[in-house]
């Protein structure tokens, strides 16, 4: 099965990264306060942008790569990808 790097954008303005094999539910997941502490805390305003890889292994690597970035290059990275 294929997983996917999102993008989150939180109420507090930041973005938040992370990797699912179910977009629809782990994106729900944060909404209901369930997907992270961070999101948590900081709940979503909406999903901005998400890659399908292959495996788990290439996207957990991309994730690793976008957490390194600034906030203004996120979004092209993952538009790059």
């Amino acid at each position: 099965s294929m997983w996917y790097l999102y993008l989150i954008e939180c109420r507090n303005g930041a973005y938040y990264a992370g990797i699912t094999n179910d977009l629809a539910a782990r994106y729900a997941a944060h909404v209901g306060g369930r997907g992270a502490k961070y999101t948590k805390a900081n709940p979503p305003l909406r999903l901005l942008a998400s890659k399908a890889f292959p495996d788990r292994t290439t996207a957990s690597r991309a994730e690793w790569e976008i957490r390194q970035l600034p906030k203004s290059k996120k979004l092209a990275y993952l538009a790059e990808l």
